[in-house]
């Protein structure tokens, strides 16, 4: 009922006492025993001083007066508190009414007040009543299972030996201190009238439904403490005073008003039954010596003498009856002592035993046992009571033969004084006894109840044939030979002599003593051929008058003549009027001899089949047809029904079903055929209608109902009267349905109860018929048959017709509704009336018809569209939303829901209900009405809310294993509970799925008004909720050491309360207030996940879907702590987790003693002795099997395979849970319906073979099933797991795990999943999970190594790289490289993740950025090469030995994946192969894909990729994946490349030729001004990026092919070239770039680059067999390359440089310092590449000066401002040579510029740490998007980013100091070449000179330029223009710049190469300046 919570000592630790006893002792849960020991010493005084209460004192009167002011400090509590006035009044008030202490009242109170939640609509003051009396309760439920786990003479329960001698000890102390008196005088003192008066008087009694509890306690109360002096009396004797006090608390008892004893006054007569027994001594037990040395009977002279006298004392009892039992039982006691050895002693007691039986007899003994004892509704509940009479009757029967015979002479000698004056006519004479006809009575009315199956009836049956039945498994069979015990002998001579010459008076008796004994499957047949040889010795005589009057020759003899007789009086049914005439046939003695003998019949027949058939097909007999030729005669209807009964016992077999269906349409009982004439129907119909209703008795129409529901169950008839009507059952259902049902409410009756048994009986037929229904297509055809000549339409199947009545507003609906109410409305009453039994049975059928019709519906409705009848039906569900006619309130649904409420009387009703409501809930829109309807009235939505809380908090649920194991009532409705609660939680997840309101959250205890997440959860304790009940559902036994005891005992039901939870945790609106409440009131999750992993043997997948929730709700709260901070909450998840070190054991504050005496009795004391223990996730991850074991194919010999195959696919569908199964039920259907087609005797003899292969068939599919199942749940647990594991790795603080833990984290992980997944037989279907988990792992790990290293640690330590060992990552690589191996040809998407592990795991040994300080080029080369290896290249060397011992297998499969299949795993494998080319120093690799065709597969690929880079080059993409796999390959191609041997593979490949066909690169988009298709999330880069992408791979790939072919660098340079002139107009256009945006940019520093190393005049030579006029076009091409490159130049020097950089920090402000960075990069490279090209030009023209081209004007000004000419640099006219000086001038100040900067940075580095936190933060800017992003990381992580960004700095101002000083030489040089030649070489034209060019000089410049035009603007050089180039240039070149100039040469040069060039160059330079004029 509810949870006990510390508090009142009148109820909590009397709850915790009844739990620990029933563990103990009933459930025997291990290590019980201490604990028992333990609350048993502390509860001692509550069991000797029995239900005493603490009595009251003026002390504590004042204490509890001042708790209002004061406050008052309450037991289990810290500190005091201040109680309300109110609560004190009560507590004064309640102290008074049970007369108990003020504090132990007050107590009382407060549990009242805390349990409230589980007892909706009652006060605290209520609760706390029934708390007082369940507090007794549990103390007297303690002492009888104490009593009864005893060790005695009647039973044991199996307990150890340790238990039993503790509860002996026990109780026996108990006993001694006088348990008995105070268990008399408790059991008289309570009553519960008196009780309710004194309630009443104090309003102590609320609702009917408090009342009933009450009631119900407090007669539990005297039960169990009778029941305990019963279990006692059982076991061990009473001592003298104890039984002579029980005996005379027996003398005062008064029977009830039917004549019956209480139920716990039974307990107690059987009490001293049991005291007075010695009949155990016969039985040979091994302990009987000790038994009879304890019998007090035996050894206590006094103890006889004493009980003897009290016995004979003449003093008559207030139950006269009662004192004979006792009597006749201790008269029987006394006989079987004078058979003892021991008896001898007291012969003068044992002497009396024949007075003390006539005294008992005198007093009517068999008639006071029959009525006050059998009598008792609770005699048949208690098995060892049934014993005890049988003892007493056989002892009776078998130890008094004499008095047996007296009684029979004396029924013999009254028999024949009631037949003298019978015939006298005088009255009875008055001295008749019927002592013999009350002992057969009682024999049979004992004999006729077996509950528990004991066929203790088979005592009076003694074997006389040897019984070889196959059927009869009796106690004596094959025993036969051996004698029969002597009792056994004297019962069954008995029973023969009573029967013969039978007196008439004992007749009926002796009929009824009969059937009592016929009562079982062996005694019905020992009964059946009692009857047939009683007959049989006398079958010469023909009239059969003399044979035995109790034989079947003479019973049916009987009958037919009485047919014979009174069918001549058949009434004509045309006659005016139908009335019995007066009855001529039967008298009222005879009528009663018929139905005795009637339901002789039926109990044999109903037990033995073998009668039933013997029987029916006796040829003289015939007793079906004269029972049915009966039952057309005018006969009582008390006859008939019972005629119908017998009928119906007959129809159990099927054989005789099918004839009596014929026969029963043959006599028209129901009349389904009107005679064309005949004006008035017939049959049982008037019956009914006159007869019936007139007497207001039905015992017809029931045993109609009952024979119907008999005959439907093993046969329903399809072709039944066919010819006379049309065929079929509908006629039966018309008249059941519109005669007995619908007016079943109005008609009148006499006994109340039979308007329930009516229409139970009726709606039991309904239910058959529904239930065995299936909606075929033909049902929904209108078929029409033949008769009389017309077409006439066929009846449906009644399962059909019923459907349609329930899916329509039809009457039939409205009264199965409407008895659901007023059901309802009667259970609300909890009072007893008559027929509650059979209303209950109705409701159920109603409910159970709903709930097949909703289960039916759909089929139903979809068969009804397809076959386009015109029926018109609506869907149940929503007909349940109608008015109803008797509140006018819609509320169907609601009454039906109310039958949780009842869920402890009708468990099944509610099982039913919850069943129809978890139909319901899939409406969505049903669900929003329903809401409403279940919160509109408070009253009923308390009742609702407290029957869904009732239901699923009900301890007695268990679930069951199998469905056969029902036998046991108790384990029945045990596991229907247990099915209801599941139903009730599927509800919950259904609910949860749709939209709010919904029924969940409303039943869940969510705001419903507000919005959901406003809710603030309690716990049950102040908000009635049911998520709180799943909490504690589940939250039960987490303390123990054997985890949560739900998972164990009810294994499904936990898995789906985990899912409950976690959909509630998962769905946004809920998760918030859930999760709060798990964590504050129940500290869920942690108690939960340290009993991980949950193993059952018996259930395996039902406890890997409880890991699974569970793990997936552990993850969600993981991150959902992390996120708000919560470190402690985390943290102790993740170390409950992740820990290796063993814990100490948890102990709750103020438990600590307990558990300490606990722990080291169950000794938990090993673990201090171990080290280490396994981490909590790596022991789920064992729990979960990778194995499967597959069902193997079928054998078959007679069916298809390949068909059958088939037939199981097409029943597949998918269930609830999201698995695909197989419908074995339809499976079967399909397959009997086949092997039923077969036609032939071959097939007829074949047919129990084929069943046999249809069975073989189904339990494969059964198996199959269970397999998907299991493997469903392993997939699930390790998603689960994953997603734990990920989310413990991800969103976790990563402060909580240090570093080198997280690596051992990671390898243990990584290593056991790899174990699991390698392993022969595990499952490919969890292999990508595996995969999944085996890539985040490794892409942690190799985070973890890397972020370590930064931190600067374990860099140097020699064991190892970092934290973990290299040992370990090389097993990490193995084991990854078998994954990838064993996954074979399959499995492409799968490798993609070991594809991403392995780029991971190779990243690790990859070595970090290091900055460049400018200084290691000073070390000599020498050092260089012996310096020791660092941990880096070691990890490298080893990782490609491992990744080399694997050989061409993986490089084939690798090869393979790169280059076909699914797109992402070729990039990654693309990705791998550069990889490990990158570190394959040997080349191996490279050969491998050379040699083996993979390189020229991937080159000649290229073309496909054309295409499809084309269609991404239009506005709105398809799919960027072409795109990314280009890139792949592009990067793979560019790794090979770099090494010369690749190169020239590439080459021969055809690289250059390929990419020359691909049309992409033509495909310039236009520029970005108008970005209409801009992709608003930034993802998908604009068409000009895209380009890009394209191209500037592509421009790389060249750049490392000419740098690589340096040797044969002709042949790299002139294929490249060819490129570039194939695609000359798209160069050009690039060259000409008006915008420069950073892409362009990055185009151009590609391009000059190239075009630098190709675009040169000998470059041509190189391809040989060009023709003249191609070479002329290709000339063309270079010089326009050439004149566009120098035009650049102009663009990037000067002012027109910082224009561009500040346009780049006005377009994007945020990143603006690194792409500012970028772009200086690239602005320096364009020109560097610039320069090289001239420098080359220069160098390639001549080695001389005076021979040399001239690239320059000899023009020394600067550039006033660039930008205004910028569009007047024509091509025509060359730049000026003022241009280099200027760059030059730039180049030396940037150069000092940067050397500044980097020296800063450097000094940063050094001193990272002392750096201000400002500082660190401007750092940290640019690595972290988004704003905020810098405050949001930790400190650590601030200083390894400012580092990270530092290195960037630094090496970023290497690189731009490298181009400075680079561009700062050529350009040195380029101006010393050029000034050479104007200043010395060149010969000025004068403006008089003609303008033909001189011969001399410029004829080779022609030659070289084909096209002259660059000699024309050369040619002009007049000497004013020299003149002034000399004079300018002194200028520029002044001394300033000339000392700047030696500085960079000291600062940088001296380091790198070429030291004193620069020197050299300048020394030149002036020297030219300073030459005096010619």
């Amino acid at each position: 009922m509810c949870r006990a919570l510390p508090g009142a000592s009148l109820w909590g630790p009397l709850k915790e006492l009844w739990e620990t006893v029933d563990g103990a002792v009933l459930r025997r849960q291990p290590e019980s025993v201490h604990l028992l020991d333990l609350q048993l010493k502390k509860h001692k005084p509550h069991f000797l001083s029995l239900f005493k209460n603490p009595p009251k004192s003026a002390e504590q009167r004042e204490k509890v007066r001042k708790a209002s002011t004061e406050g008052i400090a309450i037991r289990g509590q810290q500190g005091s508190r201040l109680l309300p006035e109110q609560l004190l009044t009560e507590a004064f008030i309640l102290s008074d009414l049970f007369d108990i202490g003020e504090l132990a009242a007050l107590e009382l109170l407060l549990a009242g007040e805390q349990q409230q939640p589980y007892f909706p609509g009652l006060t605290r003051g209520l609760v706390a009543v029934l708390l007082y009396w369940d507090g007794k309760l549990c103390v007297a439920n303690s002492l009888r299972t104490l009593i009864q786990s005893r060790h005695g003479k009647t039973f044991t329960l199996d307990l150890s030996g340790e238990l039993v001698a503790l509860t002996t000890r026990f109780t026996d102390e108990l006993m001694n201190q006088g348990l008995t008196k105070r268990i008399l005088t408790l059991v008289s003192e309570i009553n519960v009238t008196r009780e309710f008066e004194r309630l009443q008087k104090e309003r102590g009694l609320g609702n009917e439904k408090h009342r009933k509890e009450v009631s119900d306690l407090i007669k539990e109360c005297r039960q169990a403490l009778a029941d305990s002096l019963f279990s006692w009396t059982c076991q061990s004797p009473l001592t003298k005073d104890d039984t002579l006090a029980l005996i005379a608390h027996l003398e005062s008892v008064t029977a009830q008003a039917d004549g019956s004893l209480d139920s716990v006054n039974l307990a107690l007569v059987m009490a001293l039954l049991y005291s007075l027994d010695v009949s155990f001594v016969e039985q040979g037990t091994e302990d009987r010596e000790d038994l009879l040395q304890a019998l007090p009977l035996l050894t206590e002279r006094q103890y006889v003498s004493a009980v003897h006298s009290r016995l004979m004392d003449g003093q008559a009892w207030k139950l006269p009856g009662l004192q004979a039992v006792c009597r006749l039982a201790w008269a029987l006691s006394l006989r079987v002592l004078s058979q003892l050895p021991q008896g001898s002693a007291l012969v003068e007691f044992t002497e009396a035993d024949e007075a003390l039986a006539d005294q008992a007899l005198l007093g009517d003994v068999f008639l006071f046992m029959k009525d006050g004892i059998l009598g008792c509704e609770t005699f048949g509940h208690e098995e060892f009571y049934i014993r005890r009479l049988h003892s007493l009757i056989t002892d009776f029967l078998a130890l008094m033969p004499m008095k047996v015979k007296q009684l029979r002479n004396r029924a013999d000698e009254d028999a024949r004084l009631v037949h003298m004056s019978l015939q006298m006519d005088s009255e009875l004479p008055s001295s008749l006894r019927k002592d013999l006809d009350h002992l057969m009575i009682l024999i049979g009315d004992f004999y006729s109840k077996d509950p528990f199956g004991l066929e203790l009836g088979l005592e009076f049956w003694c074997p006389t044939e040897s019984l070889q039945h196959t059927s009869l498994q009796g106690s004596y069979l094959g025993m036969a030979l051996q004698r029969p015990p002597h009792k056994q002998v004297v019962l069954s001579k008995f029973v023969r002599q009573m029967g013969d010459l039978l007196p008439t008076t004992l007749y009926i008796s002796y009929l009824r003593m009969l059937k009592g004994l016929a009562n079982g499957p062996q005694c019905a047949h020992y009964c059946f051929s009692l009857l047939k040889t009683n007959g049989a010795t006398h079958s010469d005589n023909i009239q059969g008058v003399s044979g035995s009057p109790v034989s079947w020759e003479h019973f049916f003899h009987s009958l037919m003549l009485y047919h014979e007789n009174l069918r001549r009086d058949l009434p004509n049914p045309d006659a005016a009027h139908y009335r019995h005439p007066p009855l001529r046939g039967i008298t009222q003695r005879e009528l009663e001899g018929l139905t005795s003998f009637l339901q002789l019949l039926t109990t044999i027949i109903t037990w033995s089949e073998n009668a039933r058939l013997a029987l029916c097909e006796h040829p003289q007999w015939t007793p079906v047809v004269v029972m049915l030729g009966l039952l057309q005669c005018s006969v009582p209807p008390v006859l008939k029904a019972d005629i119908l009964h017998c009928l119906a016992a007959f129809g159990k077999s099927p054989e005789i079903a099918a004839s009596l269906w014929q026969s029963l349409e043959y006599t028209q009982i129901l009349q389904t055929v009107r005679a064309p004439g005949q004006r008035q129907a017939a049959g049982i119909e008037v019956e009914l209608n006159e007869i019936e209703s007139s007497c207001e008795e039905y015992p017809l129409t029931r045993a109609f109902c009952h024979l119907i529901s008999t005959l439907v169950e093993s046969s329903l008839p399809v072709n039944l009267g066919a010819g006379l009507r049309v065929p079929g059952f509908q006629p039966y259902l018309n008249f059941m349905r519109d005669s007995v049902f619908l007016p079943f409410p109005t008609r009148a009756y006499h006994r109340q109860a039979e308007k329930w048994e009516v229409a139970d009986s009726v709606l039991e037929v309904f239910h058959k018929l529904l239930r065995d229904y299936e909606p075929q297509p033909s049902d929904f055809v209108q078929e029409m048959v033949e008769l009389q000549g017309e077409q006439v339409p066929a009846h449906k199947p009644p399962g059909h017709s019923i459907m349609f009545h329930l899916l329509n507003d039809s009457p039939m609906l409205a009264l199965c509704l409407s008895l659901l109410e007023e059901g309802v409305r009667q259970l609300d009453t909890y009072a007893p009336f008559p027929g509650k039994k059979h209303l209950e049975s109705a409701v159920l059928h109603c409910l159970c018809l709903l709930d097949l019709a909703l289960q039916k519906e759909v089929v139903f409705m979809d068969l009804l569209r397809e076959s386009q009848a015109s029926l018109l039906v609506s869907p149940l569900e929503q007909l349940l939303q109608g008015v109803s006619p008797q509140t006018r309130r819609a509320d169907h649904i609601v009454s039906i829901a109310r039958y949780l409420y009842h869920s402890s009387s009708n468990p099944e009703a509610a099982f039913q209900s919850a069943k129809i409501l978890r139909r319901i809930a899939n409406y969505p829109n049903i669900q929003m009405r329903l809401v409403g309807d279940f919160t509109h009235d408070q009253s009923v939505s308390d009742k609702l809310m407290a029957g869904f809380v009732e239901c699923l908090d009900n301890e007695e649920a268990e679930e069951g294993t199998d469905k056969e194991d029902d036998s046991e009532q108790q384990k029945k409705v045990a596991r229907i509970r247990h099915e209801t609660q599941i139903h009730i939680l599927n509800l919950l997840i259904t609910s949860l799925e749709l939209k709010t309101p919904n029924l969940a959250l409303y039943l869940l205890g969510y705001e419903i008004k507000k919005p959901v997440s406003s809710t603030n959860l309690q716990d049950p304790v102040e908000s009635l909720n049911t998520a709180c009940t799943t909490g504690v559902l589940l939250q039960r036994g987490t303390e123990k050491r054997s985890g949560p005891v739900l998972t164990q005992q009810a294994p499904h039901l936990a898995e789906l309360c985990y899912q409950v939870i976690y959909q509630l945790c998962a769905c946004p609106d809920t998760s918030g207030p859930t999760m709060r409440y798990l964590r504050t009131s129940q500290d869920f999750l942690f108690s939960h996940l340290q009993h991980l992993p949950f193993i059952l043997l018996t259930n395996q997948i039902a406890a890997l879907s409880q890991m699974s929730w569970l793990m997936k709700t552990a993850a969600i709260e993981l991150r959902v702590t992390s996120l708000n901070r919560q470190r402690s909450h985390t943290q102790r998840l993740v170390s409950l987790l992740l820990d290796d070190q063993p814990h100490t054991q948890h102990t709750a504050d103020g438990e600590s003693g307990m558990e300490e005496e606990t722990r080291s009795v169950s000794g938990f004391l090993h673990f201090d002795t171990v080290s280490k223990v396994r981490r909590k996730l790596l022991s789920v991850l064992d729990a979960i099997d990778f194995s499967q074991d597959m069902p193997e194919l079928l054998q078959l010999d007679f069916f298809e395979r390949t068909q059958i195959e088939q037939v199981i696919s097409n029943c597949e569908h998918v269930n609830e849970q999201g698995h695909t199964v197989c419908n074995v039920k339809l499976l079967h259907r399909v397959l009997v319906a086949e092997v039923n087609a077969l036609q032939g005797m071959a097939a007829i003899g074949q047919r129990p073979l084929l069943m046999e292969e249809v069975n073989s068939i189904l339990q494969q599919v059964v198996e199959r099933n269970r397999v998907r199942r299991s493997l469903s749940a392993k997939r699930h647990a390790l998603q689960s797991w994953r997603s734990l594991v990920e989310t413990l790795l991800t969103a976790c603080p990563a402060d909580l795990i240090p570093a080198d833990d997280r690596q051992l984290i990671i390898r243990d992980l990584l290593l056991d999943l790899h174990d699991k997944v390698l392993s022969e037989d595990a499952a490919g279907e969890l292999m990508p999970i595996v995969a999944g988990a085996v890539f985040t792992l490794t892409a942690h790990l190799s985070q973890s190594v890397l972020s370590e290293q930064q931190q600067g640690l374990g860099l140097e330590a020699s064991s190892g790289f970092a934290s973990i060992a290299n040992s370990a990552l090389h097993l990490i690589l193995r084991k990854l490289l078998d994954f990838i191996l064993c996954t074979g040809g399959g499995y492409q998407r799968l490798r993609a993740h070991l594809y991403g592990s392995l780029l991971y795991y190779l990243q690790i040994a990859q070595k970090p950025e290091e900055p460049d300080t400018l200084q290691t080029a000073g070390k000599a080369m020498w050092e260089r090469l012996t310096a020791p290896e660092d941990g880096f290249s070691k990890l490298q060397r080893e990782n490609l030995a491992i990744i080399e011992s694997y050989g061409k297998s993986l490089m084939e499969v690798v090869c393979r994946d790169a280059c076909d299949g699914h797109e992402i795993s070729r990039m990654l494998a693309l990705a791998v192969l550069d990889r490990i080319l990158s570190i394959d120093r040997q080349n191996q690799w490279l050969v491998y894909i050379c040699n083996s065709g993979y390189l020229r597969s991937l080159v000649e690929s290229l073309r496909q990729d054309d295409a499809a880079l084309q269609t991404l080059l239009t506005p709105q993409p398809p799919l960027l994946k072409p795109l990314y796999i280009y890139e792949s390959k592009m990067a793979l191609m560019t790794r090979v490349a770099k090494t010369g041997q690749g190169a020239v593979e590439l080459l021969r490949c055809g690289l250059v030729a390929r990419l020359m066909e691909c049309q992409v690169f033509d495909m310039v988009p236009e520029s970005d001004a108008h970005r209409v298709m801009r992709d608003p999330s930034g993802f998908i880069p604009s068409p000009m990026d895209r380009y890009r992408q394209i191209l500037l791979p592509t421009l790389r790939l060249f750049q490392v092919i000419l740098t690589s072919t340096t040797m044969n660098h002709q042949q790299g340079a002139a294929q490249v070239l060819q490129w570039l002139i194939v695609h000359a107009d798209t160069i050009q256009s690039l060259l000409r770039c008006q915008e420069l945006s950073m892409g362009a940019l990055q185009e151009l520093s590609l391009l000059t680059g190239i075009i630098s190393k190709t675009a040169l005049p000998g470059a041509l030579e190189m391809s040989g067999e060009v023709n003249s006029a191609a070479l002329m076009e290709f000339q063309g091409h270079i010089n326009r390359f050439q004149r566009l490159c120098l035009s650049l130049l102009g663009c990037l020097v000067g002012s027109e440089r910082e224009r561009l950089l500040k346009q780049v920090e006005i377009a994007a402000p945020g990143d603006s310092a690194e792409r500012r960075e970028e772009m200086e990069v690239a602005m320096q490279q364009v020109c560097a590449n610039i320069m090289e090209y001239c420098q080359t030009l220069l160098l390639q023209s001549s080695a001389q000066a005076q021979f040399s081209i001239c690239l320059f004007s000899p023009s020394g000004s600067e550039p006033a401002d660039l930008s205004s000419t910028l569009p007047s640099f024509s091509s025509s006219r060359a730049p000026s040579l003022g241009l280099v000086l200027y760059l030059l001038k730039n180049s030396a100040a940037d150069f000092f510029r940067f050397h500044q900067s980097h020296r800063q940075s450097l000094g940063k580095l050094q001193s990272l740490h002392q750096l201000p936190p400002e500082e660190l933060k401007e750092l940290c800017q640019g690595l972290v998007s988004g704003p905020g992003g810098v405050e949001k990381i930790s400190s650590v992580q601030r200083s390894l980013l400012a580092k990270r960004r530092l290195v960037q700095l630094i090496n970023n101002r290497a690189k731009l100091l490298a181009l400075c000083s680079y561009v700062i030489e050529t350009c040195l040089f380029v101006l010393w070449r050029h000034l050479e030649y104007y200043l010395l070489h060149c010969t000025p034209t004068d403006p008089k000179d003609s303008l033909i060019p001189g011969a001399g000089l410029f004829s080779s410049l022609q030659t070289c330029f084909g096209n002259g035009g660059r000699g024309l603007s050369l040619s002009r050089v007049s000497q004013q223009d020299l003149d002034l180039l000399k004079s300018d240039m002194a200028a520029g070149f002044g001394e300033a710049l000339q000392r700047k100039l030696l500085d960079v040469e000291g600062l940088y040069s001296q380091v790198r190469s070429r030291y004193t060039f620069i020197q050299a160059l300048v020394r030149r330079i002036r020297g030219l300046l300073q030459q005096p004029k010619s």
